[in-house]
């Protein structure tokens, strides 16, 4: 009897550590806007480092949908098949655990978990920013073709200020997500400084938006 109990009671707590542990597995479920894409191979592939078949991930896209699974905290891209890659839109996520939903589509997203809703958060960020600086572009080049040229200088300050603004939002996102995989990667976008080396050999630090040296 006492060997029984010894040994409900072993297997009891490998039942409830078992139960404990974290499940790390990030399951991306996706869909696609374009019925020519069934049928055809969708790819995850690392951002980062090796992009060989032992690290890149792929399943056929059926009826609309696809699923992938890793453990891997990683940043990734999500792409269709070259071949059929025109007019679609490649998307970052992050592996992190947890269930994400994802459209890949002319305009593609990521929801679901915190790290890939930031990272969306930036992704429409970034792609407002591309609007308005295009903008920006197309207006200097009509003033200045039509020679108002003051009026071209005071739209690209607007257009430096814009992109300021824009850094700082990036910087503070990545502030906010401090020690996570997205948090990095978005403090590595814009730095706020660089090392410069000097033409006497000496290495300087450089403030990244004046592009003067740093007082140290």
């Amino acid at each position: 009897m006492k060997r029984i109990l010894l040994f409900l009671m072993v297997l009891a707590a490998i039942v409830l550590l078992d139960s404990c542990k974290t499940d790390t597995t990030c399951r991306i479920h996706g869909t696609v806007g374009k019925e020519r894409l069934n049928g055809k191979r969708i790819f995850l592939v690392p951002l980062f480092g090796p992009q060989t078949a032992e690290f890149v991930d792929s399943v056929v896209i059926e009826d609309g949908k696809f699923e992938f699974a890793t453990d891997s905290a990683k940043m990734f891209k999500i792409l269709v098949d070259y071949h059929y890659r025109m007019g679609i839109q490649q998307l970052l996520v992050v592996g992190e655990p947890g269930d994400i939903e994802v459209k890949i589509d002319s305009v593609s997203s990521a929801h679901g978990a915190q790290q890939n809703d930031s990272l969306q958060a930036w992704k429409e960020l970034t792609e407002q920013y591309a609007h308005d600086r295009d903008m920006y572009y197309r207006t200097v080049g009509m003033l200045r073709q039509n020679n108002h040229m003051e009026d071209a200088v005071k739209i690209e300050q607007q257009g430096r200020e814009v992109l300021q603004a824009y850094k700082n939002r990036t910087r503070q996102m990545a502030a906010n997500m401090k020690g996570t995989t997205v948090g990095d990667f978005l403090e590595g976008i814009f730095p706020k400084t660089y090392q410069k080396k000097m033409p006497d050999g000496k290495i300087v630090t450089i403030d990244a938006d004046t592009d003067e040296p740093v007082n140290q």
